[in-house]
């Protein structure tokens, strides 16, 4: 089997098992907070409801910061 040189536009791409590791730490950034926050909230404070906002508010802002989290990890040098 003969292998051929890569070309620069082949290996500016991630390969699947780069995407699924990085994807995988995307999630865990935006998942990890917002289900403290939610578990923390419940057992200080005992209010499921209240818990459950908080949880939902730092989740959004976490998926905001994975935005730019994303923009810098998952670009190939």
């Amino acid at each position: 089997m003969k292998f051929l040189p890569l070309t620069d536009k082949e290996s500016t791409k991630l390969s699947i098992r780069d995407i699924a590791l990085k994807g995988t730490i995307i999630a865990l950034i935006v998942t990890v907070p917002s289900l403290l926050t939610f578990v923390l909230v419940w057992i200080i404070l005992d209010d499921l409801f209240l818990g459950v906002i908080l949880g939902a508010f730092v989740h959004f802002i976490a998926m905001g910061f994975s935005l730019k989290i994303s923009k810098k990890i998952l670009v190939k040098k």
